[in-house]
């Protein structure tokens, strides 16, 4: 049976941009078509699943282009340090610690948190090891994500958590071919070299190479995060983080790099002729200390940029409202009030982030012939108790006022998995409980 959702408003990152009064037609999977309130008016109601939201804003499933569903048990646990550091002392020893089941509901904790804050789609980067076990909670969850594990083949920080290049190349390539377009098109790889200080130049060429086998696959790494790791890079490579990636081979449209804070004006050039997308995370960025990274500048230039939480330690959220809010802030002081405009933030967060993933065709609008992930928003509350009918006032309420609080219902891939603020088919109490259980058993085995 189709099903007919009915909303106050859209906010359709198309053309008309807001349609009042509206329903979402939705057959199978597909948004079959988009209904003015004079359309429905004239439908036969019984041809319908109706679900009433009249008392919500529809808006496109945000998307975050950089998350570690790996780290999500580790939140808390590695504070008040920079980037290399943290790695070191706490996220390696971590995530060396991992077996199937605690990797298993780490990624699933972070999709319960993902989803009820209105996110669904992801571009991930597991860990070294058990990477089946997330791609088996995104399956399970109905999620949709990119996702792949780290390649690291060098690690001078921490032994323990590194393998031959040749395993991570041959690892890689066997979960591509296993998973990638999965789960009717839900769950595609990613091969994800961490970063240029843990991988030698041969697992990072060989895993973008590996993206002419697979159609719509993507190459996942970290580039130009914090100032002690674009020295160390320096004195290894004789250039910069973006330059010799690029030098590489390893920068295309294909390519996502998570961070970008220090760029030089060469690779801010480079970025935007070879196309390549950045992922925008301010809230790891401060949290960590790494930087600002020059928005405005980039938006200008013509790169593309669209937002992640990144992992929850470095974070410690996975709330894409908090980090649309914290982009436009942050750059006010620097750059003035004008820098980042409300609707520009939440097109980083919706559809410009399903062009960085390159799958724009399908998600990050809502529109008819696109894949129905929907999220609903209930602003009518004491901190969003006076919407206008002005389109900016809208977009203004949902990036700098709106909180996962706000979120009513999550439809992935035409179905619900969040309904009225209550998960369909997870058990967040059983996901709470058995992720407590796993953390205490991790803690034990690091060593």
């Amino acid at each position: 049976m189709l099903k007919l959702i009915l909303v106050d408003k859209i906010i359709t990152n198309s053309n008309p941009e807001l349609i009042e009064n509206a329903g979402i037609l939705i057959e199978d999977n597909y948004i079959r078509k988009i209904l003015n309130a004079r359309d429905l008016n004239l439908i036969d109601n019984k041809k319908y699943q109706i679900f009433d939201a009249k008392n919500c804003i529809a808006i496109p499933g945000f998307i975050q282009t950089h998350i570690h569903l790996c780290q999500t048990l580790f939140r808390g646990m590695a504070e008040d340090m920079e980037l290399l550091d943290w790695l070191k002392l706490k996220i390696f020893p971590l995530e060396a610690a991992h077996n199937e089941k605690s990797i298993y509901y780490s990624a699933l904790l972070g999709i319960t948190e993902l989803v009820k804050s209105g996110t669904t789609t992801i571009l991930d980067m597991g860990s070294v090891n058990h990477h089946e076990e997330i791609i088996k909670a995104i399956a399970e969850t109905n999620f949709r994500a990119f996702t792949g594990k780290a390649m690291m083949d060098i690690n001078n920080a921490y032994s323990k958590l590194k393998e031959p290049t040749s395993s991570a190349i041959k690892s890689t390539r066997e979960l591509a071919e296993k998973y990638h377009n999965s789960f009717n098109g839900r769950v595609k790889y990613a091969p994800a070299p961490r970063f240029i200080l843990s991988c030698t130049d041969r697992c990072m060429i060989e895993a973008h190479e590996m993206l002419q086998d697979f159609d719509g696959m993507l190459f996942h790494t970290h580039a130009s995060e914090n100032r002690g790791e674009l020295e160390a890079v320096r004195k290894r490579c004789k250039m910069n983080n973006v330059e010799y990636l690029n030098h590489l081979g390893v920068i295309s449209e294909k390519s996502v790099l998570a961070h970008c804070i220090h760029l030089s004006e060469k690779e801010i050039k480079i970025m935007r002729d070879r196309k390549a997308h950045i992922a925008h995370c301010p809230s790891s960025n401060l949290k960590l200390g790494s930087g600002i990274a020059n928005i405005p500048l980039y938006l200008k230039e013509g790169i593309s940029v669209s937002l992640g939480a990144d992992g929850a330690p470095c974070n410690n959220n996975l709330n894409m409202f908090q980090e649309m809010r914290l982009a436009g802030l942050i750059q006010k002081p620097i750059h003035g009030p004008k820098a980042m405009p409300v609707k520009k933030i939440f097109q980083m967060a919706t559809i410009d982030g399903a062009r960085a993933l390159g799958i724009a065709n399908e998600v990050g609008s809502i529109e008819a012939g696109k894949k129905a992930d929907i999220v609903l928003l209930n602003l009518e509350d004491t901190s969003n108790p006076l919407l206008r009918n002005n389109d900016n006032d809208i977009y203004s309420s949902i990036v700098y006022s709106a909180s996962p609080a706000n979120v009513d219902s999550v439809m992935i891939d035409g179905k619900w998995v969040y309904r009225k603020k209550e998960f369909v088919s997870i058990d967040e109490e059983s996901v709470l409980h058995k992720s407590k259980i796993e953390l205490k058993k991790l803690i034990k085995r690091i060593k």
